[in-house]
């Protein structure tokens, strides 16, 4: 996982959410890796692509992952 990009870990995220939260921690731990090593302080998610893109959706997302380190913004 050395190898894997920002935007690689991010669509490994939506395709997770998207597939019923499949293995969505080792997904994380992953962004988190890439994020360290990167110095990125936030990760940004497209709502659009988002299974649940409404508030709360996002809510919940921000608030899991911000348990496992890792702070979440959204775009339009």
């Amino acid at each position: 996982m050395s190898d894997l990009t920002l935007s690689q870990a991010i669509d490994n995220i939506y395709a997770s959410l998207n597939n019923d939260n499949e293995e969505i921690d080792l997904h994380i731990a992953a962004l988190k890796a890439v994020m360290a090593r990167e110095g990125v302080r936030e990760a940004v998610f497209e709502t659009a692509k988002l299974a649940q893109s409404n508030r709360q959706g996002r809510k919940i997302m921000q608030s899991y992952f911000k348990k496992r380190g890792v702070s979440v913004a959204f775009s339009a």
